[in-house]
């Protein structure tokens, strides 16, 4: 183990090439599957500190403030999908140096985009708060304004992750994950339970975390001495890069901005509701992260192992590997869905103890929980289409999942169903778009959308 984890680029380009394509997927996969057991822990434990400390106001305003702040940090996504498919597609043509040089510009104009991204937080407060009807509308204006202090941190996040996925080491990812986890509860214990701070504490447990780990990314990336340490000597950026990185990117930097503005839309929904109905809503989010998180950990493994078998001119290899993803995260999905809906009932009351709000958490969970099958077919998908750099696609399925299907499926049933609906379209919405994403990329051929070249700089 020590010496996988040891393994350079080079090293791990030729297991991806050459080993058993299964082991290679488990390989790849692990890291991703515990770090997306991490990430889901996150907003699991953040809802058990915030549920369990505040009134169901402040849980129902971070509840309802997450697509907002999604929404701007869609940017930073979009980076890591540009970094995952161009720095995964050069190493996989032998130019490991390239990528290297491609992996600063990327991070370095990441750093740039979020702080410039930051204010938007502040203006976008004040609009959302001021067309909210129910009693959370002072907390979301209070929580997505202090947020704008997080946001530069969060923005790097991403795209680390992604220059490490294409690096074929998500291990990488798994430990700064894990780093996170660990200093937002020390966080949430210090700023919620000791000083009581409530929204601000919330607040405060994020940047402790956020900047922590930023601090961490940095000397891993840029003073650590190893094969991978990206040289910023005499840096200065390369127009011709940052054309590509948009290319590729902005396709899926729209995607994830527009997908969470569907949340978001869903969300003002529930809002008329009023506040119970969204704490609900939020517990059992919260719970079924820890079901959605491990089917679609195989995307990033997926989008890694297509990148460099074209890169190295292996479409049909290319081919397997989406199709093994696909079977491995539908058998994780089914073992999650028999573990988690005899739970649940256990889980949620570990949230709140208001009977109306634990009844609607259960009953959504029991709707929703099924619906992890068709969304980690989609994940994975969406990982092969980024891999073979073809970043509309997953820009295509997600306007299809959230707007096309579930926003409409919840608007045209909402007069019979009421706030239920949200729960009934996203089971409708995710298998029915796992279905039409199998149809897609049946159809797809097989060879790199990319055009960035190998040149190395003298």
């Amino acid at each position: 183990m020590k010496t996988f984890l040891k393994q350079s680029t080079e090293a791990r380009r030729e297991l991806i090439l050459t080993a058993n394509p299964i082991k290679t997927l488990l390989i790849l996969s692990l890291p991703s599957l515990l770090m997306n057991t991490v990430q889901a822990m996150m907003p699991f434990t953040d809802g058990l500190f915030i549920n369990n400390l505040t009134g169901y106001a402040v849980t129902g305003a971070v509840t309802f403030s997450q697509p907002i702040i999604s929404m701007v940090l869609g940017l930073s996504q979009g980076l890591s999908v540009a970094a995952m498919a161009i720095i995964g597609q050069l190493n996989g043509r032998g130019a490991i140096e390239e990528g290297k040089r491609v992996a600063a510009q990327i991070f370095l104009f990441a750093v740039m985009l979020g702080i410039i991204s930051a204010p938007l937080l502040l203006i976008i407060s004040v609009a959302v708060s001021r067309s909210l009807q129910s009693d959370i509308a002072p907390y979301v204006r209070q929580y997505i304004a202090w947020y704008s202090i997080v946001l530069p941190f969060s923005f790097l996040e991403s795209v680390y992750n992604g220059i490490k996925n294409a690096n074929g080491k998500p291990e990488a990812a798994f430990t700064r994950m894990t780093i996170l986890f660990i200093m937002k509860v020390v966080g949430n214990f210090l700023f919620l339970y000791v000083l009581r701070l409530e929204i601000l504490g919330c607040v405060l447990a994020s940047l402790l975390a956020n900047a922590t780990i930023t601090v961490w990314m940095v000397y891993e990336l840029f003073i650590h001495k190893s094969p991978d340490k990206l040289d910023v000597k005499n840096f200065k950026f390369d127009s011709k890069i940052i054309r590509e990185v948009l290319k590729v990117g902005f396709p899926a930097m729209f995607n994830y901005s527009f997908l969470y503005l569907g949340f978001f839309l869903i969300n003002k929904e529930i809002e008329r509701y009023g506040a119970i109905v969204v704490a609900a809503q939020g517990i059992a989010s919260n719970i079924n992260a820890l079901c959605f998180n491990l089917p679609a950990a195989f995307s990033a493994a997926i989008t890694t192992m297509v990148s460099m078998h074209i890169g190295a001119g292996y479409p049909q290899k290319a081919k397997r590997d989406c199709l093994l993803g696909c079977i491995t995260s539908i058998i994780i999905a089914v073992i999650m869905i028999s573990i988690m809906i005899p739970l649940s009932p256990y889980l949620t009351v570990l949230f709140r103890r208001e009977p109306e709000i634990i009844g609607i958490a259960n009953n959504a969970l029991n709707i929703y929980t099924y619906s992890i099958i068709g969304f980690g077919i989609c994940m994975t998908i969406q990982g092969a289409f980024i891999g073979l750099g073809k970043t509309k696609m997953p820009l295509v399925l997600g306007v299809l999942r959230i707007w096309l299907l579930r926003y409409i499926f919840v608007l045209a049933t909402e007069h019979v169903l009421q706030y239920y609906a949200i729960f009934w379209g996203n089971l409708f919405s995710n298998m029915t778009t796992a279905l039409i994403a199998t149809v897609l990329i049946l159809r797809t051929k097989w060879v790199s959308a990319l055009t960035i070249t190998t040149e190395t700089k003298e």
